[in-house]
């Protein structure tokens, strides 16, 4: 799992990133894309959301997760829960399976994960989207990097890996 939020735990603005972080999105590609091939794993509002240059999300099997059977999109798969969404990017030979959001489907997988990559954005109120709540009680917090303000960062930004102990 993969997430950039506030310090207030918002991730959304309407169908949007409330922040502009080059570093973080370098990040994010570079993670999901891996080494092998891998699966990212969103809503469809999350779907609808990338710009259609980005429709799929180059060099990894996209699912899209949808209550509406009828979804189709030659670009992406489509999964009704998340065991069948996992069940689509093994079958697929994906070597990690990277769950990117909506808030829905962060609730539908945080039981099932044993490892969330945050990127804390150090300000607050930013958006109208939480991510839900987690109990970090059984989880460690790595601290890997943080980032300044500058020409592709508006905000100071904290990149930490959460493991379930």
């Amino acid at each position: 799992m993969i997430v950039a939020m506030d310090e207030d735990g918002y991730i959304g603005l309407g169908n949007d990133l409330p922040w502009k972080l080059s570093s973080d999105l370098s990040r994010f590609k570079k993670l999901t894309e891996g080494d092998g091939f891998n699966a990212v794993v969103m809503g469809r509002k999350t779907w609808d959301s990338l710009p259609e240059s980005f429709q799929p999300l180059p060099e990894r099997l996209n699912i899209v997760m949808s209550r509406n059977t009828g979804w189709d999109n030659e670009d992406a798969e489509n999964a009704l829960y998340p065991g069948r969404a996992i069940e689509i990017a093994y079958a697929d030979g994906c070597e990690e399976c990277w769950i990117i959001g909506g808030a829905q489907i962060y609730e539908m997988f945080l039981e099932h994960v044993n490892e969330i990559h945050v990127t804390t954005v150090h300000t607050s109120e930013s958006g109208s989207i939480t991510f839900p709540y987690w109990n970090r009680d059984n989880w460690i917090e790595e601290k890997v990097e943080e980032t300044e303000i500058d020409e592709r960062n508006e905000f100071r930004t904290t990149y930490s890996i959460w493991k379930l102990q």
